[in-house]
């Protein structure tokens, strides 16, 4: 009853957002469960709600069109970037639309306009009235690349009445690592897995591995990349840049969210650094000017590995705050070290083992984490780790293949 009071607000919120990304705009009757076209069953539906989990999925839907010829995607998702960025998954007869706001009337209709074989929630989306309508609709459901830190997991005990019989619905969960397993477990989640990691199946895009390479040869100093930088994260990175002493690097701040690039604009151009915005230059190069800043904003989206191909080091994002950190294994793939904050619970196995493997570095702030990157340049001990790196993202490949064949499993014996 909540959840449907507050679905004015919602409607009210999609638009406002929708100022600056157009696409919370479109078809916003898909989330209320309306839909144009006619009702169809069959759908391998996949729902990935944003940018790092539509990129996980793009492995995993490529693994279950091998084990499934001739399967018919249905993929789904919450935010703009997440939509963007599944569009390159379709194929002919595949559809993409919003996922219903988890109300029951909602649910009931997403399940009455596609009638899937199977529904796969990537990482963490458990969401109750979704559940329960896809148990009544006889929809088998599985989480895969299936992830509960030890936060989420205290969050899940307090909502224990109304989360615990969601996540016991499930046909099974398919987790990360064998302590994601167990919090999985201890939150209600049957018939759980280890299959490891989808995101060190994501192979970078070899033309914009290039672009940054490209971008790269054109400068004559390195490179230091603050990836996916969250809130308040870019002050303090700027602050401890400013204190640098000697010739800099080149510092390219890529904030995680696209509705943040004019903000940590601004914020550069207060502090008055000389700088330049990556939108500036299109399909092109960086001119003269721009390859003279001090500071580059990555005002760009689905160009991360083009960034981490042009850094010779990278900051995570996400990690300097109590935020969890950001994809690090990303960066391992295109070959970029990288320097973590104290907060990388979002890829807590991840970071430990790239540290083993000699494939980044960990500090307590981002002043730290500043002066690290600009000495691990300075040692010649980039080029290295970046060979380490690739090294590690390799050796763990290999969790797509492994849920794909548990999901294919469940359509064939469903009959698809």
């Amino acid at each position: 009853m909540l959840l449907g009071l507050l679905k004015p607000a919602y409607l009210v919120k999609l638009w406002w957002r929708g100022r600056h990304e157009p696409l919370y705009r479109h078809a916003v009757l898909e989330r209320l469960g309306r839909y144009a076209s006619a009702p169809s069953t069959g759908w391998v539906w996949v729902h990935a709600v944003s940018l790092g989990e539509t990129r996980a999925a793009a492995s995993l839907v490529e693994a279950l069109r091998a084990e499934l010829p001739g399967m018919r995607l249905l993929l789904t998702h919450g935010t703009a970037t997440g939509r963007e960025a599944g569009q390159s998954l379709l194929r002919p007869g595949d559809e993409q639309v919003w996922l219903p706001y988890d109300t029951p009337g909602v649910v009931r209709r997403f399940f009455e306009q596609f009638r899937p074989a199977v529904g796969v929630l990537m990482e963490t989306e458990i969401w109750p009235n979704l559940l329960h309508g896809a148990k009544h609709a006889g929809v088998p459901m599985v989480v895969a690349n299936a992830r509960l830190s030890e936060k989420s997991l205290r969050q899940a005990q307090r909502l224990e009445a109304v989360l615990r019989p969601a996540a016991q619905t499930l046909r099974g969960a398919l987790a990360q690592t064998a302590a994601d397993a167990e919090r999985l477990r201890q939150a209600g989640a049957p018939q759980v897995e280890v299959c490891g990691n989808l995101k060190f199946d994501m192979t970078p895009d070899p033309g914009l591995l290039a672009r940054g390479r490209a971008w790269r040869a054109g400068l004559d100093r390195p490179v230091v990349l603050a990836a996916s930088t969250r809130e308040n994260e870019e002050a303090a990175l700027l602050t401890a840049w400013k204190g640098l002493a000697g010739p800099r690097p080149l510092l390219w701040i890529v904030p995680r969210h696209p509705q943040r690039f004019a903000e940590v604009a601004a914020a550069i151009h207060e502090q008055g650094w000389r700088w330049a915005r990556r939108s500036s230059w299109g399909e092109g190069q960086p001119s003269e000017d721009d390859r003279a800043a001090e500071v580059w904003l990555g005002d760009s989206i689905g160009e991360m590995p083009a960034y981490y191909a042009a850094a010779d080091v990278a900051l995570l994002g996400g990690s300097f705050a109590p935020l969890g950190g950001q994809n690090l294994i990303e960066a391992a793939a295109c070959g970029c070290p990288v320097v973590m904050g104290p907060h990388t619970f979002n890829f807590a196995d991840a970071a430990e083992l790239a540290l083993q493997a000699g494939a980044g570095w960990r500090v307590d702030t981002a002043a730290q984490a500043v002066t690290r990157a600009v000495e691990v340049i300075a040692s010649g001990q980039a080029r290295e780790a970046g060979e380490r790196a690739l090294a590690f993202a390799a050796m763990h490949r290999g969790a797509a293949r492994a849920m794909a064949a548990r999901i294919a499993a469940i359509v064939r014996e469903q009959g698809g």
